[in-house]
């Protein structure tokens, strides 16, 4: 995989957390690449819209990948969010079986990758995507922060 392939889907990701802060969603994105290099599904935030507390743009894209591919697996697929996932999104991602997660901004508060409850390193997970965290993390971190400035 070359080093341009992660940072263009990271903007993905990105184009769709932007999408999400101009609806009044906490501005995250997601996008989950199949194995072939193809989008298969890719979402923002959708929680108030939806009434759903489910709705995290992870969970919305690993829906439409699922249903694109036809499996609850995406086993060689590859998600790309712009928040580290929280620990509902972590397992998520566990069970549909995500070959790498790539994520922009580290989440201290709601993280369950890397803070948290970590998901990945508990004994009961099933399964443990290869991790790597900070592309374009500058950017991602100015959307949130410049959100939840807006709203105070």
């Amino acid at each position: 995989m070359t080093s341009r392939l992660p940072q263009s889907h990271m903007l993905a990701a990105l184009a769709e957390a932007e999408a999400a802060g101009a609806r009044g969603e906490v501005p995250v994105g997601a996008v989950v690449v199949g194995a072939d290099g193809s989008v298969l599904g890719r979402a923002g935030n959708r929680t108030r819209e939806l009434a759903d507390p489910t709705a995290h743009a992870e969970m919305l894209a690993i829906r439409q990948a699922c249903a694109a591919q036809g499996s609850e697996r995406l086993d060689g697929a590859d998600l790309y969010v712009t928040l580290e996932p929280c620990p509902m999104c972590a397992a998520a991602i566990s069970f549909a079986r995500i070959r790498r997660l790539y994520w922009g901004a580290g989440d201290p508060k709601g993280g369950g990758v890397e803070h948290g409850a970590r998901i990945f390193s508990q004994p009961t997970c099933h399964h443990a995507p290869e991790l790597y965290g900070g592309f374009e993390e500058a950017r991602a971190a100015a959307l949130l922060r410049d959100f939840f400035a807006r709203r105070r």
